[in-house]
């Protein structure tokens, strides 16, 4: 897995996994892990180091500890040195195994700290990395509102002044919630996915024009907010542009990319007297029929006679300010 420009501490690990500190010579505030794999050291054990990375935290489960308890203390020590001296972030050991003496010692002399955990090592390898695959994420903030309607994170974008805010109170009023407005956190925690959040300082929090700022937790209940939620669709909020022509039939899939990802992208259109947040709503419950195989607008033409393959449905890149 590559480095991030990013990091957690290891004191934050500790606190979302559960591990145990063993030894710990260091603030684990102070520690950085800035890699989102776990390096199990099976070839290393025996000297072959080509590829081994000090960045990586080290696990150590029962077949590691069973090869080394089966050695000498010195081969022991002549196997786990080459690995400790290059001082990993952290040596973890799995289901509640008692580090060795030899560890011990080789982790106080270099300095590195030790941790355990009672989960089966796989286990624990498993929530290490998903953990970290979050936290470690490419990550880009933009302007937007991010709310989950119905299920589906839908992130609006458009000018300042345009209504995105407005519109999140009223989807808040009818039951759904908000995740971040203004500042959208984006992270691409997988190869298909990105997950939205708000900065930690301006969480919860809407600015409404004429109002002022508000704390929609406060207002509207801990049932009106949330702190992340996958984005499944970008709606694109823009002044009615009456020389502009929309998309009256949805049959062109417009998207937009965002972190190298494809994202689908929704216009519409801003006028009084056109209630947003309902047609918000119809645009996330589209959406989601569109992910089970269903177009509306596919089976009219095909009531109305018209053959329609997947040839005939357009695909088109949305360039915007945003």
């Amino acid at each position: 897995m590559n480095s991030s420009p990013y990091y957690v501490t290891l004191k934050r690990l500790i606190d979302e996994i559960g591990l145990t500190e063993y030894y710990m010579p260091v603030d684990p505030e102070e520690v950085h892990i800035t890699k989102t794999d776990v390096d199990r050291p099976g070839l290393e054990l025996v000297g072959y180091l080509r590829y081994f990375d000090s960045n990586y935290l080290i696990a150590f489960g029962r077949t590691e500890m069973s090869f080394l308890e089966s050695e000498s203390e010195e081969k022991q020590i002549e196997h786990l040195e080459p690995i400790i001296s290059q001082k990993p972030p952290a040596l973890v050991v799995a289901r509640d195994i008692e580090p060795l003496p030899s560890m011990l010692s080789l982790a106080k002399k270099y300095m590195v700290p030790i941790v355990t955990s009672s989960e089966s090592t796989s286990a624990l390898d498993a929530s290490i990395v998903s953990f970290l695959n979050v936290e470690l994420a490419p990550r880009i903030t933009r302007h937007g509102v991010l709310v989950e309607v119905y299920g589906e994170g839908c992130l609006l974008i458009g000018d300042s002044g345009v209504g995105k805010s407005e519109t999140a109170i009223e989807l808040i009023k009818r039951g759904h919630r908000l995740i971040a407005d203004d500042a959208v956190e984006i992270k691409r925690v997988s190869k298909k996915s990105l997950v939205g959040s708000s900065p930690e300082n301006i969480r919860h929090f809407i600015e409404l024009r004429g109002i002022g700022i508000i704390n929609a937790r406060r207002i509207f209940g801990i049932g009106a907010v949330k702190v992340s939620e996958k984005i499944d669709l970008v709606i694109n909020l823009e002044l009615w542009n009456s020389k502009k022509v929309y998309d009256r039939m949805g049959m062109d899939n417009e998207y937009m990319e965002i972190l190298g990802l494809e994202i689908p992208v929704v216009t519409i259109p801003v006028k009084p007297g056109r209630n947003l947040a309902v047609i918000i709503e119809v645009a996330a419950m589209n959406h989601r029929q569109k992910k089970m195989g269903y177009n509306g607008a596919q089976e009219l033409l095909q009531n109305l006679g018209m053959d329609i393959s997947p040839e005939d449905i357009g695909k088109k890149k949305i360039d915007t300010n945003w």
